[in-house]
């Protein structure tokens, strides 16, 4: 009896953790946070202008006149962020293919059933949880820029 009601306890607090990070997509929108904490736009301007670690700006243009070689492939990162609110973005930055088939954006989130994954990668995320929503508290201070 203790081990069936220790087993039952163990998989309610695996459920309950596993439903705390999942992201629900609701028609174009994750409105929860994914990790649970409020994002860092000082971070996340970090990690849009970062070449090893957003990779943002291989195609999309910014704010950042620090960095010569911007791209435009992709709409220019304010643009974005004024049509689109935060939670809107953070659903394109997990998985933007789930509105656009068709998107060279990758997946900064989402790790499975993904094509053409170096084996180094598979099953990793580009991105945790916190960096997304410090991606996406930069991105919402753009909406309040001129």
């Amino acid at each position: 009896m203790r081990k069936g009601f220790a087993l039952a306890c163990t998989l309610l607090v695996n459920l309950i953790l596993a439903s705390a990070h999942a992201q629900a997509v609701v028609v174009d929108s994750i409105a929860e946070s994914l990790s649970g904490m409020p994002g860092d736009p000082v971070r996340g301007r970090a990690i849009v202008a970062s070449r090893q670690t957003g990779l943002c700006l291989l195609c999309h243009s910014g704010p950042f006149p620090e960095e010569r070689f911007q791209g435009n492939l992709a709409p220019e990162l304010g643009m974005s962020a004024k049509r689109l609110s935060a939670a809107q973005i953070r659903a394109r930055i997990v998985d933007a293919s789930r509105f656009n088939p068709d998107t060279i954006m990758p997946t900064y989130y989402k790790a499975s059933n993904l094509k053409r994954v170096g084996t180094k990668w598979i099953g990793q995320p580009i991105l945790n949880e916190q960096e997304i929503e410090d991606v996406v508290a930069f991105l919402g201070t753009l909406n309040s820029q001129p």
